[in-house]
């Protein structure tokens, strides 16, 4: 499903020395941004869902289907979070964002669903999927709200970028 880039990734990725794996998650963020464009999947940061939520990464597929990944870099914040099946009704795709460094190993406990959460391993360059997520489609209702909605913000976001004298208008996230 995905195309992988020139450089071996995962081999890449995880022979880091372990003083560079200390990664925020910008940097998490920006390696999986990076391979989803290489796969035409378009998405932005920080998008508010309905139920209150906020998804690190929400995007939109060339078939139309909705992914979100949740970037973990700290055990401690992978361990404490409670919230992270809030964003299932609200994707086709979930998937987990770690760095490099990150014990993965949690994530295949049936407290994290492993049948329906994929994993992406991810550094400041690029990012490799480890686990595919598995498709649970959306209602097609529920599909055409978040697509809209993920593209007004969108919008609104480049709007204000090209002018901030916009930023006071129409609804904020």
């Amino acid at each position: 499903m995905f195309q992988r880039s020139d450089m071996t990734d995962a081999a890449r990725i995880e022979s880091q020395p372990i003083e560079d794996m200390a990664l925020g998650a910008t940097e998490v963020a920006r390696g999986i941004r990076r391979l989803f464009a290489r796969n035409d999947v378009w998405c932005l940061a920080e998008m508010p869902l309905r139920n209150g939520r906020r998804a690190d990464l929400m995007g939109v597929d060339s078939k139309g289907r909705i992914i979100i990944v949740e970037i973990k870099v700290q055990r401690g914040d992978l361990l404490g979070d409670g919230k992270w099946p809030d964003y299932l009704d609200f994707c086709d795709r979930f998937y987990w964002g770690v760095p490099p460094g990150l014990d993965r190993s949690p994530l295949e406990g049936d407290g994290y669903r492993p049948d329906c959460c994929g994993i992406i391993v991810a550094d400041g360059y690029d990012g490799e999927i480890v686990r595919p997520a598995p498709l649970h489609p959306l209602a097609a209702a529920r599909r055409k709200t978040e697509v809209e909605r993920l593209s007004r913000a969108a919008l609104r976001r480049l709007t204000v970028a090209a002018d901030a004298h916009c930023a006071p208008w129409g609804t904020a996230e």
